[in-house]
């Protein structure tokens, strides 16, 4: 199933041997007697782990010990280098040391020093903050091989049921700090770095967020490997090693700008392991002749995997991510010699240009290629993979590949709509590589795959033309026409249904849109055929999933409503959550301090209900002192990260104020803006009195904008825009500051929540599927200010109506206020007008003509002001002035505060992932 690193023959199972091994590590050395002895003792102490003899020592360099999964499992890659310590009076840069550390900190600066002279040396002799932090990521790396080699080697040898993680997006943020937190190492690095004359804090800012997501959706998946790691769970994650991410934000006067991000720029992240063994063909195009494809182009996959320790277990699993490496084959040096440079290396750059970008814009033939031809490179890469996984345990324990076990060994998760293609691909495998029947093959991909669902947005429901994967994949789309029609042909009127009505609903629910014509549909004006991916999903997956309850209601009610009619247990919800690890425990060391103290013990990091117990503590003066402390704390770190990064300064006993999203119309931030637009207008227009009544306000925005969504780069103007005159207006000075935070990723929310007072959740009701910075803000005590929307409806439920602020119009009241605008019956607030001819006046420098014209009009594409900002606008103005009512009251303010951090336990991605694994996987 795989193509080998030594050349296209399969090697048999006994390949698994030591000799087997040691083909993919140079230079390894006979185990000595004395290393012998050391098998069992880990780099914790004495434990005995599992699987005792998969650990030997230290290695010469990260790759070496690495388990070399699909050529050796289960093989135990002893290593080389073992010199003796160096003598605790010499500098640890001075010898290399290979003996499994113990726990004092002379054995962790001895195995720095090793690694700062043969993993992060770049210049003799210098050891500055880079190198210190290579260094430590190297020696942390080890630390993680010895748990992964065990993890992977338990695995083969009692082959449980996997999970499998498919996902477009990671956004997993800084792996150093995590790491070493998550493995119980943290005292032992920081002392070992005072003999470097380094602080661990410090060249934590020597690392990149890694390039591989946008938004929630990549937070998520994040979260979740965490938590399937820290549960003890058989799972890992495939995903894309994008070189240039989506892209980093650069703001200026003008707005956002968008340039390529440089987290590969040195080549390799050193958190990740080229697998040059696993290695797999992927073929786009061609044709299908005999009922087999025969591909017109074929690029070559390499794994990238990145290790994901749990925390307080030795269980750690993978993030396995693709790239196309294009080998030196592929360069036409005939061509180049003959002048034709850049057609010498053609196929080259068509090979890489598909792990170039996340999400590349698709309003070209193209670029709906390029989108294409990433979700098919992420599909059957990860799909061959685990079954060549599957079929060497079958081999390794049973002798022979039994296909009707495959289910009960396998599951796939689909993250969201990217990796449909999953459906068709396990198919064309198990049917024209594996010979199985369609029908058999059918059977087992209903039985093995799920869907997520994480959106009701229906642009984001995917559609793609029919004739594009066509051209694509025609094997892949006979197998899609094949489902569809059997699909069609099982399907039956409903108890009462007409047929019209019938025909009406089975038309929704087809895989094709536009496919199957009715008599005088041969008009040259019919739209194009259509592949509805989501359609695909819903009929293939054994299981769907919506994301919260409110979420999963909708799905059930509207977007999927009439396969809900049908299939109605095959819907579940599975409500999102957070690794309580990165997002409090980690994150906020202070209030992290205060919650281990009231509580009397740590173990609410690993089971977050038990912060219940600070619910009765909430008024107590004490608790109320030291929780304020830990958020003055954090503002102080806070504004002086502002301050590095805008320019900005910003006052500590003002309000902090935030909302951090991905920009897009039905988040809303647009509302926002206006708000804070007519507060700036108001504090103008007070007296010195007045003002002395108002609530100091930091109002921080954060999120980028894709790079061809217009309206949403608007939005990002207006904000920058106020932001300069608002902050340069000494008549208003502190009482009111805006800021739009640049380059939003995961380290910026870990330095912003923490700080956070007051956070915003205002989308469309009905439009935001879950929503996970809510649950990040709330178990960092800070307020909510939202609609019921997503998440934020079991969060009000958890936290108590009385410690929400609520604004805004109910989901079922949507659909009437639009056909109410529609047909002119719309009366704006006087106020909503009065900030809209403000900002049309000039005062910002233009006048958002284009931007404030979606709010009005009463329909009309970009107009009618679809997303309600007009209609919430009142009640959101009220819902702001209570805030400033209860932030005045500085006692009511805490006690809520700290309820709504004791009422988080419910939002805990391990308790998510529980779930996955006992009621879908």
């Amino acid at each position: 199933t795989a193509k080998h690193v030594e050349g296209d023959v399969t090697p048999p199972l006994a390949a698994t041997t030591m000799e087997r091994s040691t083909m993919h590590v140079a230079n390894v050395a006979p185990t000595s007697a004395r290393a012998s002895k050391r098998t069992a003792k880990h780099v914790e102490g004495d434990v005995t782990p599992p699987l005792a003899a998969t650990t030997v020592g230290n290695g010469a360099g990260p790759l070496v010990g690495v388990a070399v999964v699909a050529a050796a499992a289960g093989a135990a890659v002893h290593r080389a280098f073992f010199t003796p310590k160096p003598p605790k009076d010499r500098m640890p840069f001075a010898l290399p040391v290979g003996e499994p550390l113990e726990g004092d900190t002379d054995s962790f600066a001895a195995n720095l020093g090793y690694h700062a002279k043969f993993s992060a040396a770049t210049e003799p002799l210098v050891f500055g903050p880079k190198q210190a932090y290579k260094t430590v990521a190297a020696s942390v790396q080890e630390r993680l091989v010895e748990r992964w080699d065990e993890t992977y080697a338990l695995f083969e040898e009692k082959d449980p049921k996997m999970a499998y993680y498919i996902s477009m997006e990671y956004l997993q943020g800084r792996a150093l700090t995590n790491a070493i937190q998550n493995i119980g190492r943290n005292s032992e690095y920081e002392q070992a770095l005072t003999q470097f004359g380094y602080d661990l804090e410090d060249l934590e800012e020597m690392e990149l967020d890694a390039g591989l997501g946008n938004g929630g959706l990549g937070r998520l998946a994040a979260c979740f490997l965490d938590s399937i790691a820290s549960c003890d769970l058989p799972a890992w994650g495939y995903g894309l090693r994008y070189k240039y991410g989506l892209f980093k934000q650069v703001i200026k006067k003008d707005g956002q700008h968008e340039v390529a991000e440089d987290w590969l720029d040195e080549g390799r992240s050193p958190w990740e392991v080229r697998r040059d063994e696993l290695k797999y063909d992927v073929g786009f195009g061609g044709k299908v002749v005999g009922g087999k494809w025969e591909p017109e182009n074929v690029v070559c996959t390499t794994a990238y995997d990145m290790p994901i320790p749990g925390y307080k277990t030795r269980n750690t699993i993978s993030l396995r991510l693709w790239s196309v490496d294009p080998p030196s084959s592929e360069f036409d040096l005939s061509q180049f010699n003959a002048g034709e440079h850049l057609k010498a290396q053609e196929a080259q750059i068509l090979g890489q240009e598909i792990c170039a970008v996340l999400y590349p814009g698709d309003d070209t033939l193209e670029g709906k290629k390029l989108r294409l031809r990433q979700q098919y490179l992420l599909c059957s890469a990860s799909i061959q993979d685990l079954m060549a996984t599957f079929k060497r345990r079958q081999l390794m324990h049973k002798g022979r590949v039994n296909w009707d076990e495959f289910a009960s060994k396998v599951a796939v998760q689909m993250n969201d709509t990217h990796p449909t293609l999953a459906v068709p691909e396990l198919i064309r495998i198990l049917v024209d590589e594996e010979g199985l029947t369609f029908e058999k093959a059918w059977t087992i991909s209903c039985k093995t795959l799920n869907y997520t669902n994480h959106t009701v947005l229906p642009e984001a429901l995917e559609k793609w033309p029919l004739k594009l994967l066509d051209e694509l994949l025609p094997r892949h789309m006979e197998i899609v026409r094949r489902i569809d029609s059997d699909f069609i042909a099982s399907m039956k009127p409903l108890a009462g249904e007409s047929q019209e009505d019938f025909e009406g609903r089975l038309a929704k629910m087809t895989i094709l849109e536009n496919f199957y014509k009715q008599p005088g549909d041969d008009s040259e004006d019919s739209p194009a055929p259509l592949v509805r991916m989501a359609n695909l999903c819903v009929i293939a997956g054994q299981y769907v999933n919506g994301v919260a309850a409110l979420h999963t209601e909708i799905v059930k009610a509207d977007v999927f409503n009439h396969f809900y009619k049908v299939w109605p247990d095959k819907f579940q919800n599975k409500t999102n959550g957070v690794t309580p690890r990165r997002w409090l425990a980690w994150c906020n060391p202070e209030l992290s301090a205060v919650i281990t103290k009231w509580l009397g013990t740590d173990s609410w990091v690993t089971d977050l209900t038990k912060l219940k117990g600070l619910a009765q503590y909430a008024k107590d003066p004490e608790l109320q002192k030291e929780w304020k402390a830990a958020k003055v704390a954090r503002k102080e770190k806070f504004a002086v990260w502002v301050k590095e990064e805008t320019g900005i300064d910003i006052p500590i006993d003002s309000m902090y104020d935030v909302q951090i999203k991905r920009i897009h119309e039905y988040k809303r931030q647009l509302l926002n803006i206006l708000s804070t637009v007519y507060r700036y207008k108001k504090i103008k227009e007070m007296t010195p009195q007045e003002r002395k009544e108002v609530v100091p306000r930091v109002i921080m925005f954060g999120g980028k904008a894709f790079a061809t969504y217009v309206q949403a780069k608007r939005i990002v103007k207006l904000i920058v825009a106020a932001s300069e005159i608002i902050n340069a207006d000494k008549e208003v000075g502190d009482l009111l500051k805006v800021v739009f935070l640049p380059n939003y990723r995961v380290t910026v929310a870990e330095m912003t929540i923490p700080a956070t007072e007051l956070c915003q959740q205002i989308s469309t009701a009905g439009m935001e599927a879950s929503g996970t910075s809510n649950m990040k803000f709330m178990m960092n005590g800070s307020l909510t200010i939202g609609t019921l929307d997503g998440a934020n409806v079991e969060i009000r439920q958890e936290a108590g109506a009385e410690h929400f602020f609520l604004f805004g119009a109910v989901t079922e009241d949507v659909p009437k206020i639009r056909a109410d605008r529609a047909a002119g019956k719309f009366v704006p607030d006087p106020r909503f007008e009065e900030v809209k001819d403000y900002i049309k006046s000039g005062v910002f420098g233009e006048s958002f003509e284009e931007l404030l014209s979606s709010l009005e009009g009463n329909e009309g594409f970009g107009r009618g002001d679809y997303f309600i900002v007009g209609h919430d606008f009142p009640s959101y103005l009220e819902a702001q002035q209570a805030v400033d009512e209860a932030y005045k009251d500085e006692s009511r303010w805490l006690e809520s505060s700290v309820l709504n951090t004791a009422a988080s336990g419910k939002f805990s991605s391990d308790r998510t992932i529980r779930q996955y694994a006992s009621e879908i996987w």
